[in-house]
């Protein structure tokens, strides 16, 4: 009988290791504490649809979505995984893209995250979403739609290596940053 009461202390520890192992993983991860319901990761089990918002006309698809409970409520958090190293401070473009998530998933799931994740290689910011942050996704959006029927778009930066792989440098009447 002894070793039976030691068999189930032997398994209740190993049990909790595990518990304890797997909190630890998924906090290396930068992922919040939830289920995940959705990746775009390329794994096994992963979504191909993207999340579409007719009202704003916005696609997207991210890495995760995570259905994490915050105050007493049901809520989908978006997080985007950037490989490189994090830098001082989140870049605008990735907050862009995250906060396009959030507006996503306000019109998909019917109630807009508190926050998005970025999870660079090194570091995680969360990034609240402001009625700020939204105006800047429903501009941006506005700005691209202007631009798909302009004449003529200039190009908004002078980096080599940015030209060098841009997916449009074969339509650009500037190759000058590519010679």
């Amino acid at each position: 009988m002894l070793w039976l009461l030691f068999l189930i202390v032997l398994l209740a520890l190993a049990g909790l290791a595990l518990y304890l192992w797997g909190r630890r993983q998924q906090r290396a991860t930068g992922l919040p504490a939830g289920r995940v319901t959705y990746s775009d990761t390329g794994a096994e089990h992963a979504v191909t649809q993207p999340l579409i918002s007719l009202r704003y006309g916005l696609v997207g698809k991210p890495d995760y979505l995570v259905e994490a409970t915050i105050g007493g409520r049901r809520t989908m958090i978006p997080v985007e995984v950037k490989s490189r190293r994090a830098p001082v401070a989140p870049l605008p473009g990735h907050v862009l893209q995250l906060a396009t998530y959030c507006l996503i998933i306000e019109e998909v799931y019917g109630a807009a995250p508190p926050y998005g994740i970025l999870r660079y290689a090194d570091k995680s910011f969360e990034t609240p979403f402001t009625p700020e942050l939204r105006r800047a996704v429903l501009d941006a959006a506005e700005h691209i739609r202007a631009s798909q029927t302009a004449a003529d778009i200039l190009r908004s930066h002078q980096e080599r290596q940015r030209c060098a792989h841009c997916g449009y440098r074969h339509a650009c009447g500037d190759q000058a940053l590519i010679a």
